[in-house]
């Protein structure tokens, strides 16, 4: 029995790698990006280098390190390679050396909020795309996490107040649409205004989307793109988010970001995007999840896909996974051929009121719901993984995390229950105490999570 509980997650391990290998941020540039002789096709979207332009590499993102180094290989040896040259705002622990594009340590490991390192680097992006002439090409890397990156208060709004409406939100457990929906109308460089910066002159981003169905807008706060969401749209979120804790919510959200709202919701509409800016996703969940198809079918498992919509509270999630691994694993008649469910998105966290010490993030609570679902059961002949692809699950060290019977086995042997630490959000204490974290480091790239739950339908 131990041998077969130790391959379900050894397998529900490589088969979530697997996943996120097939979208490794170089990679994808690589298979996408190709130069041409007289200038780059991009997905089958040409674009002329024959002028003596520069061509100017901006973006932000946990992939940007990845993209813009695969954008350097395929270049490389070429007679645009000297031409090159850039900014790209990421995360500290994502910095490497390249030869021509500048990789800006935006924010710290870990902490997925805007930072002064971030506001510089953001207002040299908008300088870099303000001097682009009609010869040259700008291209922007975009990626998961870049929202966070790209940090430009308008007028009005200090540092402070978007980090204060920023944890409000999490904590309030907004969606990544509420959540860029309200950013994007406090920034000088989201909803469109990176595009409205270049005046008209060429752009095209390359996008690995980390958000479910791949709305251009809202992917780190859609910085080409114009934006579909008003000031009035982003009031909405504060209101109704705010209502279910009305004296927080008011006190955690500065006066300024209501004023700020308040007039913008009045003003005339942006100026609209010029036609010379292609978008274009060159990624995404689905990619990840068809490799991670193919990966488990190697192995010998049957195959069902959730598709990558997953959504709603962490723990409900996984408390619903739970289920239906246990209504496969007891199906009659039973059968040889393991199971593999399949399904991607970003659930998000409630936060429970607490004083105590807490630690986790989304993946692992969905996890530790699932295992306080099938803790009577003891997840016998079931493995459930759920791991973030950009290996960050909120502010730890984890992608996320993996149990199997071993794990509740441990558990109990450690006189632990999920409960307890479900109640408080401390679900990296659990993990860390049972040996079910999921630890990777960065990977360079981000398309929401993977969850891989593995069911062994064999006969007793």
């Amino acid at each position: 029995m131990t041998d077969n509980v130790n391959r379900l997650r050894r397998d529900a391990v490589a088969i979530w790698r697997a996943g996120v290998a097939a979208v490794d941020s170089e990679r994808l540039v690589r298979d996408r990006v190709r130069f041409t002789g007289s200038g780059l096709d991009v997905a089958g979207h040409p674009f002329d280098l024959s002028s003596a332009g520069r061509i100017v590499v901006v973006g932000a993102g946990k992939a940007g390190a990845g993209m813009a180094a695969g954008l350097e290989q395929v270049l490389a040896g070429t007679p645009a390679a000297d031409r090159l040259t850039g900014w790209v705002n990421v995360p500290a622990d994502c910095i490497r050396p390249l030869a021509h594009i500048h990789l800006h340590p935006a924010r710290p490991a870990g902490i997925n909020e805007p930072t002064e390192a971030g506001v510089a680097g953001s207002r040299e992006i908008l300088r870099l795309v303000s001097h682009l002439s009609a010869e040259d090409l700008g291209i922007v890397l975009l990626s998961g996490g870049g929202s966070a990156l790209l940090p430009a208060p308008i007028p009005g709004i200090s540092l402070a107040d978007k980090q204060a409406v920023t944890r409000f939100l999490m904590s309030a457990g907004a969606t990544i649409n509420e959540l860029n929906c309200v950013r994007k109308h406090l920034s000088a460089i989201k909803g469109g205004n990176l595009a409205r910066a270049a005046r008209g002159a060429r752009l095209v981003a390359l996008v690995i989307s980390d958000v479910i169905g791949d709305p251009l807008d809202v992917i780190a706060s859609g910085p080409t793109v114009a934006d579909r969401s008003t000031a009035a749209d982003a009031l909405a979120v504060l209101e109704k988010l705010s209502r279910r804790d009305p004296i927080a919510g008011r006190r955690d959200i500065p006066e300024s970001v209501w004023s700020v709202l308040e007039a913008k919701s009045r003003a005339p509409a942006d100026a609209p995007i010029s036609n010379a800016v292609c978008n274009l996703v060159i990624g995404n969940n689905a990619t990840a999840l068809a490799a991670a198809a193919e990966k488990a079918a190697a192995l010998g498992y049957a195959v069902r896909s959730l598709g990558s919509e997953q959504q709603g509270i962490a723990r409900d999630v996984g408390r619903e996974l739970a289920e239906l691994s246990r209504s496969i694993r007891d199906s009659d008649p039973p059968t040889p051929v393991p199971l593999c469910v399949l399904s991607g998105g970003e659930p998000v966290v409630r936060l429970s009121p607490t004083d105590e010490p807490r630690k986790g993030g989304r993946n692992q609570e969905l996890v530790l719901g699932a295992v306080a679902a099938l803790w009577e059961d003891g997840m016998d002949r079931i493995a459930i993984l759920s791991g973030g692809t950009d290996g960050e699950d909120g502010p730890t060290d984890a992608a996320g995390a993996v149990a199997d019977a071993d794990l509740v086995r441990e558990a109990r042997t450690r006189h632990l229950t999920p409960d307890p630490f479900l109640t408080i959000n401390n679900s990296y204490a659990f993990f860390d105490q049972t040996g079910g974290l999921l630890k990777t480091g960065p990977t360079h790239t981000n398309v929401m999570d993977i969850q891989v739950i593995l069911v062994d339908r064999s006969p007793d």
